[in-house]
């Protein structure tokens, strides 16, 4: 049985919107960076309990490259690489990265040159890479890691099954997503003030895919053993502005509305709507909440079960073993 595409609320996928939002997001994006470094580090803490020893890692979606260097402490025999579709989050990236090496020079040079020339080339690389069609050949990497970015495709049922062939068999996906709950007060306040004003309902946020759909859709990829866990997160603003500021730094949130539908009402009579929905959001401790849902997801690829020609493939471990029972 095929997966049936989700239903989003949002525009279908457009790479070049995506490019052009986290380019111009690159410079100011170090001060809502403390949410994905947060959730990297309870990836880190998942990763503890798997055992796997890959040669080569890919890091899809690495923004500015600040999961790399753990990635590459954690395995460090192995290469790894960081694929991100905006150039100036790859810009971020290649600075850091340059502050770390001449940061490491000085013990280095003690190294022999052969060593430290193998040294260098397990280091991190970068490549700008579209994450949903990665120029790379079938099963180049024994590691995915993708942190906080598969909800910005609009179809990540398409999306897995690109991540499951650039592994190769038995290689691990580990990943981070936001759930449905995800920026719940946020679109709240826009029906509130949609509904004040009069206006049609718009989508502001994005139409998150359901931590139950995302684990279908990793077994219809290919994938296996997958293990799906949540969690909700809230952080707390003392006004409307420094949420909405934060928002805007995330990225595309809230969505960008048409001339066309701006011309129908003044910017702001609607946004002094959305600050009062907010407003009314407060807490008994003066601050408004906003809350993520976490979605963590790991993953196996699987054994193919067919040649590419269409035929069924046997293990010889399988053979003999009959039907599998539930315990």
């Amino acid at each position: 049985m095929s997966q049936t595409p989700p239903q989003t609320s949002r525009p279908a996928y457009d790479s070049r919107r995506l490019r052009a939002i986290f380019d111009r997001r690159a410079a100011t994006f170090d001060e809502v960076a403390f949410l994905p470094r947060e959730i990297a580090g309870r990836m880190r803490e998942r990763l503890e309990y798997i055992k796997v020893a890959p040669t080569r890692v890919l890091d899809a979606a690495c923004g500015m490259g600040a999961d790399l260097p753990a990635l590459r402490e954690r395995f460090a025999e192995a290469s790894v690489l960081g694929v991100d579709i905006s150039s100036a989050m790859l810009a971020r990236a290649r600075d850091a990265e340059s502050a770390e090496t001449e940061a490491g020079a000085g013990w280095r040079r003690f190294l022999p040159a052969t060593l430290a020339k193998a040294f260098g080339a397990r280091g991190p690389q970068l490549a700008q890479a579209d994450f949903s069609e990665l120029p790379f050949a079938s099963g180049a990497f024994e590691m995915l890691w993708s942190n906080l970015a598969l909800h910005w495709h609009s179809r990540p049922d398409l999306v897995f099954p690109e991540w499951q062939r650039v592994l190769k068999v038995n290689g691990l996906l580990m990943f981070s997503t936001f759930g449905p709950d995800t920026l719940r007060e946020l679109a709240a306040a826009y029906r509130e003030a949609e509904r004040m004003l009069g206006l049609p309902p718009q989508p502001h946020t994005i139409d998150f895919v359901d931590m139950h759909d995302l684990g279908d859709m990793l077994v219809e990829s290919g994938f296996e053993i997958p293990v799906m866990d949540q969690e909700v997160l809230t952080i707390t603003y003392r006004s409307p502005e420094s949420l909405l500021a934060d928002v805007t730094r995330w990225g595309a949130y809230p969505f960008e509305r048409s001339a066309a539908a701006d011309s129908q009402i003044d910017v702001k009579a609607r946004r002094s709507a959305v600050h009062s929905a907010l407003e009314a959001l407060r807490r008994d401790d003066g601050t408004i909440p906003l809350t993520f849902e976490v979605i963590y997801g790991h993953a196996w690829k699987a054994v193919p079960r067919t040649t590419a020609e269409g035929h069924g493939i046997i293990r010889l471990e399988d053979i003999g073993r009959g039907p599998k029972r539930n315990r």
